[in-house]
């Protein structure tokens, strides 16, 4: 993890203090208690038009409840004249935030300050944010960050269904963050988490309150990228260049197995502020003729199709998307067993092999193994492509409306929520 920089220990605790006392008078008020009964979905997002995967997998769920139900995407800011992902058609997607007044100029008070979110985040969206939330009647709100799901906890009307989603793994909480989840996540309806481990952790955090954990994963969004070539000797990564996505282990543990066989490339697809030190590395290695820094992609499922193998190397992640993408293009996969996401994606053995965190011996091993065995690689690749598909939006789609459906009954009978065989996951 990152160090904590001098700036953020002497103001941290105090602009956290702030925080907590502006939200706590806040809910201190009165709230309106709207007739609880069915109404429109609303997913709220930090930013609808930018990129991630957050974002991308939001507007995949959002554009498969669309067809069904009242469906909207609130986006808290909006920093760009047209969306990064196109928006799906029938859902409405609107933005809060309006720039150019005074009061966006000022910090937030109640965007938690230590999400990542909150320096995007001012009074003005602060003031936004509370007339949107105290104004709902009925329905749902599903919010995609802890700061958004702390708010909503303790902002919501009573009567409107509360859905937090985590979409980073439990341990990457800041410490006073942390505390404020411990705290207030009990007052959700429910908090959905990407992996099974997420699902448990939490599950302690929450026992004996009302809050149902379940994990639901992101859906993998509808694709027609060409399928991989299980000959090509092509080794194919893709990540923000950071310390997170562990390509300095990567490099090093591929050096090694071109030396064995010198016809293989590793190409790395990503931006990023370690680009030029991982650059160094390959120089120094002697391996610039055979592992490339190809910048970031805009089609990166036709880079897929030019390899065999994708190799992921994070020392932590959330829940990888791009490992998702990989798999529906048929790709054999090398992975590091980091927390959280991959054990959940991939069967170690079946779509491809899971060796310890950080251990970049073990990946060369395993990258060794794989290419010098194309049976397995075709075999793992054709396994890939069927895996993939217990990730379509309709199968994760369908586990998140029944979690609708369940909490839309609880509210309007007041009864506790009741297991009926929804916690079945996907096969591991």
């Amino acid at each position: 993890m990152a160090r904590v920089s001098l700036r953020r220990r002497l103001l941290g605790p105090p602009a956290v203090a702030v925080h907590r006392a502006a939200v706590g008078a806040l809910a201190a008020l009165p709230r309106k208690s709207a007739p609880p009964g069915p109404g429109p979905v609303r997913f709220v997002l930090q930013h609808a038009w930018g990129m991630g995967g957050t974002i991308r997998t939001t507007l995949t769920m959002a554009e498969h409840l669309g067809e069904r139900r009242d469906v909207e995407v609130v986006s808290v800011i909006r920093r760009r004249a047209e969306p990064f992902f196109p928006f799906p058609d029938g859902v409405r997607v609107a933005a809060l935030e309006r720039r150019g007044r005074i009061l966006s100029r000022l910090p937030s008070l109640l965007v938690h300050p230590e999400d990542y979110a909150y320096p995007a985040c001012s009074l003005q969206t602060d003031l936004a944010l509370v007339r949107w939330l105290r104004s709902l009647e009925g329905g749902a709100v599903v919010t995609t960050r802890p700061a958004l799901n702390l708010l909503a906890a303790r902002l919501a009307p009573e009567g409107v269904v509360t859905v937090g989603q985590e979409h980073q793994h439990m341990a990457i909480h800041r410490p006073r963050l942390a505390a404020d989840i411990r705290r207030h996540y009990p007052r959700l309806a429910a908090l959905t988490t990407l992996t099974t481990q997420d699902e448990a952790d939490y599950g302690r955090l929450l026992a004996g309150s009302r809050t149902k954990v379940r994990a639901i994963p992101n859906p993998v969004p509808p694709s027609d990228a060409p399928a991989a070539d299980p000959d090509a000797k092509v080794v194919i990564a893709a990540g923000r260049l950071n310390l997170q996505k562990g390509f300095d282990l990567l490099i090093p543990a591929f050096a090694e197995v071109a030396r064995r066989h010198p016809d293989w490339r590793l190409r790395i697809y990503g931006s990023g502020p370690e680009r030029g030190r991982l650059q160094a590395q390959i120089d120094a290695l002697g391996a610039s003729d055979r592992i490339a820094l190809l910048g970031r992609s805009e089609r990166l499922g036709e880079a897929m199709a030019e390899a065999s193998i994708f190799a992921l190397s994070s020392r932590w992640e959330g829940f990888p998307m791009v490992l998702l993408e990989a798999l529906g293009s048929g790709l054999a996969v090398v992975s590091f067993d980091c927390p959280t996401g991959p054990r959940d994606i991939v069967r170690d053995g079946r779509e491809g092999v899971l060796v310890p965190p950080e251990d970049a011996g073990a990946l060369a091993a395993a990258l060794d193994a794989l290419i010098a065995d194309p049976a397995k690689r075709r075999a793992f690749s054709e396994a890939a492509r069927r895996r993939a598909g217990d990730f379509d939006v309709s199968a994760v789609g369908e586990r998140f409306e029944a979690l609708l459906a369940q909490l839309g009954a609880q509210e309007r009978s007041g009864r506790p929520l009741v297991s009926d065989g929804l916690d079945e996951r996907v096969e591991r």
